[in-house]
């Protein structure tokens, strides 16, 4: 049997063992799920959706932690280390503890009379899933890779079903409308049990599907919803549900101007769920308080002002922009931009070239990424000259885009790095770098 000696050379050979990334269908990932004997005797929670995904899961942890629960929570994709994908508890599962369940898989896939191969998000989220089992947690909770009908964690029949928003992205999977996008995000739900929309305008295709198989289908501004008591000095907000109302919240330490909403689908979620996992009000004031999620409008403390962002769809750079446009004012905002190839770069270039002055654009380590030189032509396209106060450069690393950005940048300005986990990650670990 194939066994590596350490995560890093499993995640290493994973890379390369499925002939191709995505191979979307559940029929090979079930067949090993069944020879794992894979089942969970506590609530699952599954969150789907374009955008908002890993910020639900994380406020959903964050009340259910607080609540006394013993809590696995998966997401993806990871910032700087595949741990991150895996929490117990709030903590990272450490190599040690992960290294037996990558074992488990491999075994359980060559136990059958004709072994599949897995893709490496399909083998990482069994493996996962195989921790969780057997740690006989209070409740688990699993953020959806891609779409959902087709995706690994629809393995799993889930107890809850959210999805937080629905956008056109993954258009080669997916489809290129929100109806056939919604179709492949409502996959999730199950017959009987509650599945949760929170995007305001869900496609009728997502409708449809529910109520086709019986889900127990909430609806954002028909079943539940929130009201902020914008304006007030303490700032504050109600959630209203089918049954109870939550009021005079705290804004959750999440920042940005979705995050109500996600905050509502996850509220709309553990309501769903309060004869299995009650949680008190007070469970609920400490969870936003404390819930933590690093790249999703993350503001870092210091100057010039940081602001790092995963966002990399219109949808994301729409919600980006708005969340800029409320900081307040900023001579200039320099942006470190690298995205997939496969994104619609103009549709985020629109969203956010009225907010920036001057783009440090970069290659990413991926072949999926779009290089500096075509990033700069969508920039050029939509408009962007060079001049006193607008410029376009290319760099080979975020990084080094970074690193030009805080050169020019005084104290007053601001540096806002988006457009991929990569981006991201890549200016993370530089940072982390001068730290030492």
């Amino acid at each position: 049997m194939t066994t590596f000696p350490t995560l890093d050379a499993w995640l290493a050979h994973l890379e390369s063992a499925h002939p191709v990334g995505i191979d979307m269908g559940l029929a090979r990932i079930s067949q090993v799920r069944d020879a794992l004997q894979l089942s969970f005797a506590c609530p699952v929670i599954t969150v789907g959706g374009t955008n908002g995904k890993g910020s639900t899961c994380a406020i959903l942890e964050s009340i259910l932690l607080r609540a006394g629960y013993s809590v696995g929570c998966h997401t993806s994709p990871h910032l700087l280390a595949f741990n991150e994908r895996a929490r117990i508890n709030g903590q990272m599962a450490t190599d040690a503890e992960l290294l037996p369940h990558f074992e488990a898989v491999e075994q359980a896939r060559r136990s059958l009379p004709q072994p599949v191969s897995l893709t490496y998000f399909e083998f990482t989220t069994l493996a996962i899933m195989h921790l969780f089992a057997e740690r006989g947690l209070d409740v688990v909770i699993f953020e959806v890779g891609l779409g959902g009908r087709l995706d690994a964690v629809n393995i799993l029949d889930t107890d809850c079903a959210i999805i937080t928003s629905i956008d056109i992205d993954h258009t080669d999977f997916l489809g290129d409308t929100r109806e056939k996008i919604g179709f492949e995000k409502a996959g999730i739900f199950r017959p009987g049990k509650p599945a949760i929309c929170a995007d305001p305008v869900p496609p009728p295709t997502l409708i449809e599907h529910a109520e086709k198989i019986g889900a127990d289908l909430w609806l954002f501004g028909r079943d539940f919803r929130y009201e902020g008591q914008a304006g007030s000095e303490r700032q504050q907000w109600s959630y209203i549900g089918p049954s109870m109302r939550r009021s005079a919240l705290a804004y959750p330490a999440l920042r940005g101007a979705n995050q109500l909403i996600n905050t509502s689908a996850a509220l709309a979620g553990l309501e769903a769920l309060r004869d299995r996992l009650p949680v008190s009000a007070q469970d609920i004031r400490l969870g936003l308080a404390n819930v933590e999620l690093p790249g999703r409008f993350q503001v870092l403390p210091g100057k010039p002002s940081i602001v790092l962002d995963v966002g990399h769809n219109p949808h994301a750079a729409a919600v980006l922009g708005q969340n800029l446009g409320n900081m307040g004012y900023f001579p200039y905002t320099y942006a470190v931009f690298g995205s997939m190839r496969d994104k619609d770069i103009a549709g985020v270039v629109a969203h956010l070239k009225g907010e920036i002055d001057h783009w440090c654009v970069t290659d990413l380590p991926t072949p999926r990424a779009a290089s500096a030189e075509e990033l700069e032509t969508a920039l050029r396209d939509a408009g962007v000259a060079d001049g006193p106060d607008s410029t376009v450069t290319r760099f080979a690393t975020p990084a080094e885009a970074f690193q030009d950005a805080l050169k020019r940048a005084s104290d007053n300005d601001r540096i806002v790095v988006f457009g991929s986990f990569y981006t991201v990650a890549g200016v993370m670990t530089y940072r982390k770098s001068q730290q030492h």
